[in-house]
């Protein structure tokens, strides 16, 4: 059974009791100011102790309530956000632990036993789900996970639905976030998906999303594809085998939907290598290990002070930092277009980049206007990682700007084939042009095959090291060796210019070349840790 508490407009008139309501108004405030509501008329605090009816109070409650959960208490599902109607107040759901004694930013498995557990039954039901069209549900503070390591379960955060339920715009749930949630699978579980990301205007912030896997199908810690955003993914760490992250992968219900107005910022994406066959610490399960980030249809994204760490050659020799391609499976209206990835790290991947403007096989739109831009990527090695140690794979993507990276690879600079990519910017990036650099099908490294490839391209001011120079266009520099060039310094995530180098100063626009690290540091300054 809940409790209800204590209410602004229901008559209490006790100094605890205001003291109480104004903390609480002042916090529903906020969210509806950064929601951009302004309704605040009504605030009851329900409160639901151990064996308590959960889904009750979730069905009494309404606009502008809190629903306080034991910390510690289990609470087994399904449960269901319903739709409220048309008001802008939000519901909020979270732990009883206060504030003051929760982490002001990033949970982690530490903090359970502050939080109340929300607990999938198995039998492929999810713990928590939405009505069609559910909105402004705030859910602070709490864990979430199956009830045994053997629950059958493919989604456990259910935020939308991506199959014909939800065919249309209005049954989208919306205006919904999850502020430090503990969501998790068991270390020997398969779980295929931790949130399901099927919703409209979702902020996922400050949460911990790991342990999703599968040894034999596609796995992801987040994913969506039937939601239109926008979405705000802010300060997680994410943990998955398949992709961490990725949106697309299958058709929409929706006609014509593309994910869209999408930022990731501050995120750690991380795969364990615990999950890798021949790695000392290998737990002896292999999953089915593909990328770190995947987009296959996306408009507006802004990927932006990540840390992404450790993928391998598994399922295929994957791209295992990023993988950007328009992909038909995501429906006829797929597309990527006006996508930034700046200030990120990314490291110990067997390739960097796979972009695909236009699918090679199955109908989509024609991609454009990515840019890739200050950028450091470290350990990029075929050899260790199980792929080809390339930055990039290229085919018909328009107006791709690739400009002030720091590279450390293995492998060739850009691989090229299929249509050409024309408008392509190559500007201010350091690497290693190790044995063929730029090539494409059928063409000679350097001018053959950007001529052919990317026709009328800008490639300037590049230290293309160990490279010949008339292969490539003039102005640009040739190193013969990096230490020549760049001060490494490893333990300080620090690659910058050489003062006496001869290179410093050198960009398009004065500055350094290759990645501005003072920058990088602050964008990625805490995040990477678990």
């Amino acid at each position: 059974m809940f409790i209800l508490r204590a209410a602004a407009n229901r008559g209490q008139k006790s100094q605890a009791s205001h003291s109480v309501l104004q903390s609480l108004f002042f916090s529903i405030l906020l969210v509806a100011v950064l929601a951009g509501g302004s309704e605040v008329a009504h605030a009851a605090t329900l409160t639901v102790n151990a064996g308590g009816d959960l889904q009750a109070a979730l069905n009494a409650a309404q606009p502008g309530d809190t629903i306080v959960l034991q910390a510690g208490a289990s609470f087994t599902g399904p449960f269901t956000l319903p739709n409220k109607g048309a008001s802008t107040e939000w519901i909020t759901i979270r732990t009883s632990t206060p504030d003051s004694a929760l982490p002001s930013s990033r949970i982690s498995p530490a903090d359970s036993p502050l939080l109340p557990k929300l607990l999938s039954p198995g039998s492929t039901e999810a713990a928590l789900q939405t009505s069609a069209g559910a909105h402004h549900y705030r859910l602070i503070g709490l864990e979430i996970r199956t009830v045994s390591a053997s629950s059958l379960v493919y989604d456990l955060v259910k935020l939308g639905d991506g199959g014909s339920q939800q065919n249309t715009l209005a049954k989208v749930p919306h205006h919904l976030v999850l502020d430090r949630c503990l969501i998790t699978a068991f270390p020997t579980q398969t779980l295929k998906r931790g949130v399901s990301l099927h919703s409209g205007e979702t902020t996922i912030i400050n949460c911990y999303i790991a342990g999703f896997k599968s040894p034999d199908q596609d796995s992801q810690a987040v994913g969506g594809w039937n939601g239109p955003g926008p979405f705000h993914i802010i300060n997680n760490y994410i943990e998955g085998a398949g992709e961490n992250l990725m949106f697309g992968g299958a058709t929409p219900w929706i006609t014509g939907l593309v994910p869209s107005d999408i930022e990731i910022r501050g995120n750690y994406l991380y795969k364990p290598l615990s999950w890798r066959q021949g790695e000392p610490n290998y737990a002896g399960v292999r999953w089915s290990v593909k990328n770190l980030f995947e987009l296959k249809s996306a408009r507006r994204v802004v990927f932006e002070g990540n840390v992404l760490e450790n993928c391998w050659g598994d399922v295929f020799a994957g791209y295992g930092a990023i993988s950007l391609t328009v992909r038909g499976d995501s429906g006829p209206q797929a597309i990527l277009e006006d996508i930034t990835i700046r200030y990120n790290i990314m490291k110990h991947t067997p390739n960097g980049l796979n972009i695909l403007g236009k699918d090679t096989y199955d109908p989509s739109q024609q991609g454009s206007r990515m840019k890739i831009e200050n950028n450091l990527f470290i350990d990029i090695d075929g050899a260790r990682w199980n792929g080809d140690g390339e930055f990039a794979k290229v085919s018909n993507m328009p107006d791709l700007v690739i400009n002030h990276n720091t590279i450390f690879h293995t492998g060739n600079i850009i691989s090229a084939y299929g249509p050409p990519s024309p408008g392509f910017v190559f500007t201010n990036n350091i690497l290693k042009h190790n044995a063929y650099g730029i090539i494409g099908v059928n063409q000679a490294s350097g001018n053959g095959t950007l001529n052919t490839y990317f026709p009328g391209a800008v490639v300037r001011r590049n230290l293309f090291v160990g490279a010949a120079s008339g292969d490539y266009p003039r102005d640009n520099f040739y190193p013969t060796s990096l230490p020549k060039v760049v001060e490494v310094d490893p333990g300080q995530g620090d690659y910058r210019t050489i003062p006496d180098s001869g290179y410093k100063g050198r960009a398009t626009e004065g500055k350094d070349i290759g990645c501005d690290f003072d920058y990088l540091k602050k964008a990625t300054s805490g995040v990477a840790h678990r």
